[in-house]
């Protein structure tokens, strides 16, 4: 079907309809019953990274603490960490 002032041009817009999306206002907060998990890995290494990982472990220091002792047995200076923690979901009112 082609648009009735210009023959050549195909119809748009035939079923044209508006729609609208309401969405939750969410806040996350962390579940306080969980500890959260933090994991350190050794990423040093010039052709592969030497790969030792902490563990999973529940404090900053612990993670500290063995990031300081791989440190101090390997000379090794780079590490990557991760947090990971346990969130609820607060539902607000609908928009």
């Amino acid at each position: 079907m082609t648009d009735a002032k210009n023959a050549d041009v195909p119809a748009r817009g035939i079923a044209r309809g508006r729609y609208r999306f309401r969405e939750y206002h969410v806040t996350t907060v962390p579940d306080s019953l969980l500890l959260p998990a933090f994991t350190a890995l050794c990423v040093t290494g010039e052709e592969r990274s030497c790969g030792a990982t902490s563990g999973t472990l529940h404090t900053l220091d612990e993670v500290t603490r063995w990031i300081a002792g791989h440190c101090a047995q390997t000379g090794h200076q780079h590490y990557e960490q991760t947090v990971r923690a346990i969130l609820r979901a607060e539902l607000g009112a609908w928009q």
